[in-house]
């Protein structure tokens, strides 16, 4: 392996670890910011670091040393199996955590004729891998309702269990739909066919292409998830906590981390098959890159425009009424962070001048269309994480028996219909 390949493989297993790591505590803050929005209230927005409070974000850190400090719960009747039922949660987390690595952050780079994959698994049938892996986590729940010698615990794994094989069909026969559109089980072969377009002006994304797969996929990835409205897994009202009722400390947050990976994970599948991925409408890699200039002075734009309602936006929810408090640490923290964004905003300009009117690098360029293609592709991630929420907030829970009607009798039928529809098209148009 070369130099370049050997970094762009660190830099992209690590990327990789921090996108699916990282965004847990924003998630759990965006979770409960966007409650706090539906339910009109403020939400957490006092727990602080040195008079940093990031809008909230540090009550999720806070939340992470509590899990790490609470004491360790064994429920005295387990005596068989005590060490799998540790393991469980275990599983559910690493099986979500794994199944991202497959996903493609930007277009593959370039270097010295060397094509460079910027995934944490450069692998070329990430549609199988993410099916495959992504299948084990329900183990972690079957084995941690099981093992936990409770009612409440193993109703809740054998709804969980059951509700994973209603919806992998419907998941699978969707997925296939897509292959056979793109005629590729490669993820980044998929978003860049998305990056042209159909009917000569529409964006050729999953979601105009195939929309029926697309809702399949989106619902069947609700229930894989066990987010809302699909969370029969668990219930207070009908089996308490269900499989994770006897989980403590930071076993209970294992399976707690392990669904918002699990939630990051579907998201980013979705925007992968269906939303363009890293790239932006009518806009591809090559386009970009043969159009650098022009690339860059929109770049050299759009940044301190987006960076300015950022900092009027930050301004604005980091006051405090007179009436109540007259917090300076607010104050000490809207100016050390309006700081370093205009800071780090002269620097991405300077380096965008530099690279427009001194340096004539095609390798620099290259890597300054695939960092724009990477906050693309974080941009989409945590919208789509935003829907994930609000669906929670907005939308009651089915009971039991109309999450298995939903996915057999309606989503089997229709992922059958549309595969069947799409052979015949592809088959037709391709003969």
């Amino acid at each position: 392996m070369s130099t370049a390949s050997i970094l762009v493989s660190v830099a992209s297993f690590v990327l990789g670890a921090l996108l699916a790591l990282l965004t847990i505590p924003v998630l759990v803050w965006l979770e409960r910011r966007i409650a706090s929005l539906v339910q009109d209230r403020l939400g957490p927005n006092r727990t602080n670091v040195f008079g940093f409070r990031l809008g909230g974000v540090v009550q999720s850190f806070a939340d992470v040393v509590k899990l790490l400090l609470k004491e360790e719960y064994y429920p005295g009747h387990i005596k068989m199996g005590r060490w799998l039922f540790m393991l469980a949660p275990v599983i559910t987390f690493s099986a979500a955590l794994l199944a991202f690595m497959a996903i493609p952050f930007a277009d593959t780079l370039q270097i010295d004729g060397e094509a460079l994959r910027v995934q944490a698994l450069p692998i070329d049938f990430g549609v199988l891998w993410y099916l495959a892996i992504g299948a084990i986590g329900v183990l972690g729940v079957i084995f941690g309702g099981w093992l936990s010698h409770n009612k409440y615990a193993l109703l809740g794994a054998a709804r969980a269990g059951s509700m994973v094989v209603s919806y992998e069909l419907p998941l699978g026969l969707s997925i296939l739909s897509f292959i056979i559109t793109y005629n590729t089980i490669d993820f980044n072969a998929m978003v860049q066919w998305q990056s042209g377009t159909f009917f000569g002006f529409l964006p050729a994304w999953g979601i105009l292409v195939q929309p029926l797969a697309s809702i399949v996929l989106i619902v069947a990835l609700f229930a894989e998830t066990n987010r809302n409205p699909f969370t029969v897994a668990e219930g207070e009202s009908e089996i308490v906590a269900g499989y994770m009722t006897e989980h403590t400390a930071m076993k209970f947050a294992m399976y707690f981390m392990g669904e918002y990976v699990a939630m990051n994970t579907a998201s980013a599948v979705i925007i992968t098959v269906i939303f363009g991925g890293y790239q932006i409408p009518w806009v591809s890699t090559e386009m970009m890159l043969e159009n650098f200039s022009a690339f860059a002075v929109v770049m050299m734009v759009s940044v301190p425009v987006i960076v300015g309602l950022l900092i009027k936006w930050m301004r604005k929810n980091n006051t405090v009424r007179p009436t109540v408090s007259t917090d300076g640490g607010r104050n000490f923290e809207t100016k050390v962070l309006t700081i370093a964004l205009l800071s780090m905003t002269a620097l991405i300009e300077v380096i965008l001048l530099y690279l427009v009117f001194v340096a004539d690098s095609a390798l620099a360029n290259s890597i300054t269309v695939m960092l724009f293609q990477i906050v693309v592709f974080v941009v989409k991630l945590m919208m789509f994480n935003i829907f994930f929420i609000l669906i929670r907030w907005t939308v009651p829970r089915f009971r039991y028996d109309q999450v298995q009607h939903l996915g057999w009798y309606y989503l089997l039928p229709l992922s059958l219909l549309n595969l069947f529809i799409t052979a015949i098209i592809v088959v037709g148009v391709n003969p």
